[in-house]
């Protein structure tokens, strides 16, 4: 494993080796254990999308580990005024020992990979969320303590989440469903690759989708950048909401997790968010242990 671009890239043996690291990490950190396996090594973060959970967990994560991460907004480097994102990966390439990389178009993640000579982290793109995605496997299996026998089921905008969801929790040994309205589906690329799995279903009813499940997983229904389309998305979401009656098809035990900002009341309720509070901020924290996992695994 040289580089984090996508889940697709990953075998069920890497996410694995990810995970039991990124347990292993956890509870070196909550019995005051150093590990300190990036020591003097740097990580550049490029940020052409803002964010909360990942500039933190990131900058957090390299400093337990005894490394130093610097925080390059576009608007700080070249590649926000034209230079190739190739010169880019070359020039940095000479000062740091890996890169995290929020953007947009899944392409800019890839030159990044191809032209530069250190590791490539994807921390976010139109196309995949890798790095939430191993939180929520490892969240998944905190809670469930496995992932054969599993249902998750997705419900709301075919985006990067649902891409990213459908590869991995098919890949990890889970059953999944994903309801999304048409003209909101996930990726041709993700339901090609799908298609191998006869555990998987799409479909537009929520409740179909949420029958014996024992994960429900939501996002927004407008991601960043899509601000415009928000009134438009409202309408097109209309009942693909996390809610008593979705929560009712589910298992008794279901849980829930939502990759945050959450807008209650719109993709899920007020009251079923707080009461799976503990699972969703749980989640929130395990981005830091499963990055600290990945940083170690392409770095030390």
């Amino acid at each position: 494993m040289k580089h984090l671009l996508k889940m697709l890239d990953l075998s069920k043996e890497e996410i694995i080796d990810i995970l039991n690291l990124a347990d292993q990490l956890k509870y070196e950190l909550k019995h005051s254990i150093p590990h300190p396996h990036l020591k003097g090594r740097s990580l550049g973060m490029i940020f052409q999308k803002a964010s909360t959970r990942t500039r933190v967990s990131f900058e957090t994560g390299m400093y337990q580990l005894g490394g130093h991460a610097l925080f390059l907004s576009a608007s700080d480097l070249q590649i926000g005024r034209g230079e190739p994102v190739q010169d880019t990966a070359r020039v940095l390439s000479r000062y740091l020992d890996g890169i995290m990389i929020r953007t947009y178009k899944q392409e800019e993640v890839e030159n990044l990979a191809e032209y530069g000579s250190i590791s490539v982290i994807n921390g976010l793109t139109d196309f995949s969320h890798p790095c939430q995605v191993l939180a929520d496997l490892m969240t998944i299996r905190e809670f469930k303590g496995q992932f054969d026998d599993l249902k998750m089921c997705f419900i709301g905008d075919g985006n990067n989440m649902a891409n990213s969801l459908i590869v991995g929790c098919l890949k990890a040994g889970m059953s999944v469903s994903a309801a999304c309205p048409e003209g909101y589906r996930p990726d041709p690329q993700v339901l090609e690759f799908a298609k191998a799995y006869d555990c998987f279903e799409l479909t537009d009813s929520p409740i179909k989708a949420a029958e014996n499940a024992d994960v429900l997983i939501t996002d927004v229904w407008a991601s960043m950048g899509q601000e415009g389309e928000a009134e438009k998305r409202k309408i097109a979401f209309k009942g693909y909401q996390i809610n008593d009656e979705i929560m009712a098809a589910a298992k008794s035990d279901a849980m829930v997790q939502h990759c945050l900002p959450a807008h209650r009341e719109e993709e899920i309720t007020e009251k079923v968010f707080e009461a799976h509070a503990n699972e969703i901020f749980e989640e929130a924290e395990n981005r830091l242990h499963a990055q600290k996992a990945v940083m170690v695994k392409l770095m030390a």
